[in-house]
């Protein structure tokens, strides 16, 4: 009996071996694991937070000049291609010149010439391809009283 008793104590302890790295025999030894695995988990974070700070401080620093040269470049614009068109609304009951400056002619352009350009800005501007029906009606408007104070 001594010899089966003697075989199953250490098979018991054979067994013990082998699971003895997966189990923990204090917990101090758990404990400081946690400590440590903390403290490189925290020291991860701070280095990444001073990183984002510092990249933002570099980025901070190179904005304020490229934003001095974007005021500067916009300042040096032309503007001059946008003082070309026509500031102002429609008046209330349309006149000559407001209907030489719709169809873009002068005032005493010939039929031929007031009748291209209403094509032309009619193409544009027609509200089947997507136009505005307003400026349609303007459009059409002008040319009505162009046509009628124009002579042949």
């Amino acid at each position: 009996m001594a010899a089966p008793g003697n075989r199953s104590s250490k098979l018991g302890s054979q067994e013990m071996l082998r699971y003895a790295e997966f189990s923990s025999n204090s917990a101090v030894r758990g404990e400081a694991d946690i400590d440590r695995r903390l403290g490189g988990t925290l020291i991860a974070v701070g280095l990444g937070v001073a990183a984002a700070a510092f990249a933002g401080r570099y980025a901070f620093h190179l904005w304020k000049p490229l934003g001095q040269v974007i005021t500067e470049t916009a300042k040096k614009f032309p503007s001059s291609n946008l003082s070309s068109y026509y500031k102002g609304g429609f008046e209330q009951k349309m006149n000559r010149r407001e209907a030489s400056l719709i169809l873009g002619i002068s005032p005493s352009a010939s039929r031929a010439k007031m009748k291209a350009a209403h094509r032309k800005m009619m193409i544009l501007n027609h509200p089947d391809k997507g136009g505005s029906p307003y400026l349609a009606t303007k459009i059409n408007e002008a040319k009505d009283i162009l046509e009628s104070t124009t002579n042949q």
